[in-house]
């Protein structure tokens, strides 16, 4: 008599594993976005059955409705060709664990979404706004136009003469029109699921200690769906006319860092988590 012995399927056992390490490290990740993850670490499991597993563990995401909208008139936003075309900024505002106030400055470059500032202060007047600008064209290079929408310390005339004299284009979008500014605003969201709501910190050098690792992540690990699911980085080297020799020609947010998150954790400087 022949009968069946079940087998136990250790690459199931695998899976799990990575997806439960995963989901630990990003809870706002949906399937897609783990599973091109996965693949980009160089596994070659089929989707669908790394999808089978997925939801035996029941880590799906509660899917929202999309509000029906009126139609908008939208202005199209061309992706640039090179790094370094336009960059957007914009503003965004939290709360420390003592109910304090905090503004966070970002900065995107559009053509591989990096995430290439966060700047986070109790106050970020138009001066600040100048002050961090010069530091950063110093080290990245300036770009040729600068997308913000019509906030007071944009609208400052400091800001305006700044980006006069570096020959920058200060590029306002319609009032009242964010999605002309869809870029940054898709990357607001994603900072604000992934990082505001997800951590309540004590003060402020905690919070920037954090984002420095985080911006890390997402230019480094996280897919983007915009970019054939390519990290923005992968993206940069792949598609960005840079020499693969020689990458560090093109200064990039990622060559002063170790090259995994845990290197970060455990770094004895200016990045460590109190």
């Amino acid at each position: 008599m022949l009968y069946y012995k079940k087998r136990s399927n250790n690459e199931d056992d695998k899976i799990r594993e990575e997806l439960l390490l995963l989901a630990n490290q990003h809870h706002t990740w949906g399937f897609w976005l783990m599973r091109h993850r996965l693949k980009n670490l160089g596994f070659g499991w089929n989707h669908k059955r790394i999808y089978r597993i997925y939801t035996s563990m029941k880590l799906n995401l509660r899917s929202k409705r999309k509000k029906r909208l009126p139609a908008r008139v939208k202005e199209p936003l061309l992706r640039p060709v090179y790094p370094n075309v336009t960059w957007s900024m914009d503003f965004m505002h939290d709360t420390l664990e003592c109910g304090k106030k905090v503004r966070s400055l970002n900065i995107l470059d559009d053509f591989n979404r990096e995430i290439l500032q966060v700047s986070i202060e109790a106050s970020l007047p138009s001066a600040k706004v100048i002050s961090g600008l010069e530091q950063f064209v110093e080290w990245r290079g300036k770009p040729e136009k600068i997308r913000v929408d019509n906030g007071p310390e944009f609208i400052a005339e400091k800001l305006k003469n700044w980006c006069g004299f570096h020959e920058i284009e200060l590029h306002f979008i319609q009032p009242g029109k964010p999605t002309q500014n869809s870029l940054i605003e898709r990357f607001n969201r994603t900072f604000r699921t992934d990082f505001l709501d997800v951590y309540l910190f004590e003060n402020l050098a905690q919070m920037r200690n954090y984002a420095e690792i985080w911006m890390w992540k997402y230019n480094n690990e996280r897919p983007h769906s915009a970019l054939q699911y390519l990290t923005p980085r992968d993206f940069l080297l792949k598609y960005g006319k840079i020499s693969l020799a020689n990458p560090a020609d093109f200064p990039t947010f990622q060559q002063n860092f170790p090259t995994t998150p845990t290197g970060i954790l455990t770094k004895n400087s200016t990045f460590e988590c109190y």
